[in-house]
C-alpha cells in the first residue's frame, strides 16, 4: 500500500506547490495545474491527444524493436567470438558515443519529414546499448555452464538456446529497459524536427503557434507519465524473468 500512497502524496503536495507557486508570483504564462489539464482536455475534446500519444509510442516501439531484432543477436555474436569482437569493437566503440541527435539533419536529409526519420534516430539511440549490454552477458556467462552442455554433448545452436540466452537473460533485460529510457528521450527531440505529430511536435508547435504554454507544460507531463509507465512494464517483466 506505502508504494501506492506515498508517491501519490508527493504528486499532491508537488501539485498543490506548483498551484501556489504561480498564484503567488502572479504570473501570466506559466500555468496551473487546471489550466493545463484544461488545455489537455482541449485536446482530446477535439480528438487529436490521442492521436498523438499514438504516434510518439509507434515510432518509439518501431525503433526500439528493431534494435532489439538487430542489435541482441549481434551482441550475443560479438559475446561468443572474440576474434569477430576484437574486428567489430573498434567500429561499435566509436559510434556509440555520438549522440543520436547529431545524426538529426542527415536524417531528414535521408528520410525527409516522415516517420522515418525518428524510427531511425530511435533505432540508433537504442541500439548501441543492447549491443554492449548482449555482449557483456554473454562474456560473464560462467564457462563451467558452457563446458558442461557439451559434455552432454549439446550442439552449439542448442548450447545457445538452452545455456547461453538464459543465462545472459536477466542482464540483458537490464540493458534493454535503460535503452528503451534513452529511446524514449531521443523520440521527443526527434519529433520537434523531423515530423508534424506526436508529443514532441506538441511541445514545439504549442510554444511557436499561440504561446501555449499549458500545453506545452502538459506535453513535457504526458512524456513523463507515459516514460514511467513503460519502465514500471519493463521492470515488471524484468522481475517475472528472475522470479
Amino acid at each position: 500500500m506505502n508504494r501506492i500512497l506515498l508517491p501519490l502524496g508527493t504528486a499532491i503536495v508537488l501539485l498543490l506547490a506548483w498551484h501556489a507557486g504561480v498564484k503567488l508570483t502572479g504570473t501570466k504564462i506559466f500555468p496551473t495545474p487546471m489550466g493545463v489539464a484544461q488545455g489537455l482536455a482541449q485536446l482530446a475534446a477535439r480528438r487529436v491527444l490521442g492521436g498523438y500519444i499514438l504516434d510518439s509510442l509507434g515510432r518509439a516501439l518501431s525503433g526500439y524493436g528493431l534494435a532489439v531484432v538487430f542489435g541482441l543477436p549481434l551482441g550475443m555474436l560479438l559475446g561468443s567470438a572474440p576474434r569477430l569482437a576484437a574486428a567489430v569493437n573498434p567500429l561499435i566503440q566509436m559510434l556509440r558515443p555520438i549522440s543520436p541527435l547529431a545524426w538529426m539533419p542527415l536524417a531528414v536529409i535521408w528520410f525527409g519529414i516522415s516517420n522515418v526519420a525518428p524510427i531511425f534516430l530511435i533505432f540508433l539511440a537504442s541500439f548501441f546499448p543492447i549491443v554492449v549490454a548482449a555482449t557483456n552477458a554473454v562474456r560473464n556467462v560462467p564457462p563451467m555452464y558452457l563446458q558442461a552442455a557439451r559434455n552432454f554433448g549439446l550442439t552449439e545452436s542448442q548450447i545457445l538456446r538452452r545455456v547461453t540466452f538464459p543465462a545472459i537473460l536477466p542482464r540483458v533485460l537490464v540493458g534493454l529497459r535503460i535503452a528503451f529510457g534513452v529511446a524514449w528521450l531521443v523520440l521527443v527531440a526527434a519529433e520537434m524536427i523531423a515530423v508534424d505529430s506526436g508529443l514532441g511536435y506538441l511541445i514545439i508547435d504549442a510554444r511557436n503557434a499561440g504561446k501555449r504554454y499549458d500545453l506545452v507544460v502538459g506535453g513535457m507531463l504526458l512524456i513523463g507519465v507515459i516514460g514511467l509507465l513503460l519502465d514500471v512494464a519493463l521492470r515488471r517483466v524484468e522481475n517475472l524473468v528472475k522470479g
